[in-house]
This record gives structure tokens, C-alpha cells and sequence, in this order.
């Protein structure tokens, strides 16, 4: 006896269109056209994972340097002070220092130019 698999067929490519959906044409209607680009979502969305850290460093980076030069040092400056005194505070946290808290921030910018 043959096994007809036509019910398990329908439900997988329901599967695959329900998680295609809001793709542009094709892409949510056809099946062959939705699994190719589910497949290459998922490669993107490994890879953006990675890149978003990335992202939110440099944006760190960027708010803390704007916050040093206020203060008339530069962040490469700023950032070798902090390590030879021995402070281990990451970007993220200078980043929220350096917005909310003005007068903390200007501490941790003496104690850096005080290490030279």
C-alpha cells in the first residue's frame, strides 16, 4: 500500500507561507519562493545579530567622545586614563555616566588625566 502524503505536504507549506508573511510578491504567495527567502532571512538575521552588537558600540563610543571633548580631553585620551588607573567600567555604562550623571563623568575625566 502507498503512502500519500498530500496533509502532511499542505501543513509544511502552511508552515512556510505563515512565516513568510509580509514578504513583497511572490515571496509570501509561492512556496519555492518563500522557503528561498526564509532561508536567506535566517542568514541575515544570524549575521545582523553580530552587526547590531557592532552597532551599539560605536554609537557608545560616539556619545562618550562627544561627552569628553565637553570637557576639553579627547576619548582615546580619556579611555587610556581609565585603564592605567585601573578603572574597569565598561562603554555602555561611560555612555550612561556621561548622559545622565554630568558631574560623575567629570570626576572619572580628572581621575583619568590625573593618571598621566
Amino acid at each position: 500500500m502507498r503512502v500519500k502524503r498530500g496533509q502532511e505536504k499542505r501543513k509544511k507549506h502552511n508552515r512556510t507561507l505563515k512565516a513568510a508573511k509580509g514578504y513583497a510578491h511572490a515571496k509570501s504567495h509561492r512556496y519555492k519562493s518563500a522557503i528561498n527567502q526564509l532561508e536567506k532571512s535566517l542568514q541575515y538575521s544570524t549575521s545582523d545579530r553580530i552587526a547590531k552588537k557592532r552597532e551599539h558600540r560605536s554609537l557608545w563610543i560616539l556619545a562618550i567622545n562627544a561627552a569628553c571633548r565637553k570637557s576639553g580631553t579627547s576619548y582615546s585620551r580619556f579611555i587610556s586614563g581609565l585603564k592605567k588607573t585601573n578603572i574597569n567600567l565598561n562603554r555602555k555604562v561611560l555612555q550612561e555616566i556621561a548622559l545622565k550623571d554630568a558631574k560623575t563623568f567629570d570626576h572619572l575625566i580628572s581621575l583619568s588625566q590625573k593618571s598621566k
